[in-house]
């Protein structure tokens, strides 16, 4: 009997739940979106009775409804049990970008049409917050481009299993621009030397070399580096043991154009050294 490779795509409308299930469809994957979860178990029994070379499956889920939810976890386990692979990718991003988003398209809320799109997004939020809990990953998609969570998908769920290797993404930040939270290490920077109170260099960023060698000729930034690259070095092949295919980390500094930027570019550098493939992203180089 032929095992199935099965996603399930969810999360809050407007996050990108239609666009990362056409990422799958254009990968191969047989997809259907808004399959109720009861006829799920229906599904992969007509795809054995059909002798379906149907291998790789993703499903765009709507569990809005109460009481649906205890029945989708159980729905799962008795599909796991049948020896298929099952995992929940759950989309999100922040109520402000939601928000622009729902005003950019001109569409209502599709829970509360006749009500304020904000409060359509919290009542939605809440009544899927336990499938977020029980999701094998989550992706905040707010500062993501449509092309941008095609390729994060790409990586992380639509290559070659047997090639699958461990995708790293470095994102440097500005902490008065809040703390990313779908991210899974945090270091905080905001203790090394700041080219923000230096004249010459404050209107440049991270990426400029007066900027990096300002910040890299710093004792402690040089430690810093030291530290952390062997840390990783302890912490990334335990990770890949236990079959992780992602892991990301942030870089924070106070505004996230200075020294972030140039910590989080050396990191790339060096893991990359290593072997591993990196990506990297400053989130708020741009902003002021």
């Amino acid at each position: 009997m032929a095992q199935l490779n099965l996603v399930i795509i969810s999360g809050l409308s407007g996050s990108g739940k239609s666009y990362a299930l056409k990422a799958f469809e254009d990968a191969g994957y047989f997809c259907i979106d808004n399959l109720p979860p009861a006829l799920l178990p229906t599904f992969v029994d007509l795809c054995h009775q059909q002798h379906s070379e149907i291998a790789n499956v993703a499903l765009g889920v709507d569990v809005r409804e109460r009481g649906f939810f205890a029945d989708f976890v159980g729905i799962l386990e008795r599909i796991k049990a049948l020896g298929h692979t099952v995992q929940v990718l759950f989309l999100e991003a922040r109520e402000e970008v939601l928000i622009r988003r729902f005003s950019e398209s001109r569409r209502p809320h599709p829970l509360l049409p006749h009500q304020p799109v904000v409060e359509g997004i919290r009542f939605e939020k809440e009544r899927i917050a336990e499938l977020r809990r029980q999701a094998d990953r989550v992706i905040d998609t707010s500062d993501l481009t449509v092309h941008e969570l095609g390729d994060l998908l790409g990586k992380e769920f639509l290559q070659n299993t047997s090639d699958r290797r461990l995708t790293i993404s470095l994102l440097a930040f500005g902490y008065k621009f809040g703390v990313p939270y779908d991210i899974d290490l945090l270091f905080d920077v905001r203790f090394l030397k700041n080219p923000f109170f230096v004249p010459d260099l404050k209107p440049l960023s991270g990426k400029d070399d007066l900027v990096r060698t300002f910040v890299l000729a710093d004792p402690e930034a040089i430690a810093l580096i030291e530290h952390v690259e062997g840390l990783l070095k302890f912490l990334l092949p335990l990770y890949q043991r236990e079959r992780r295919s992602y892991l990301t980390i942030a870089i924070g500094c106070t505004g996230g154009r200075h020294r972030s930027v140039v910590i989080a570019g050396h990191l790339c550098e060096r893991l990359a050294a290593l072997g591993y493939q990196v990506g990297l992203k400053y989130r708020d180089i741009d902003k002021s």
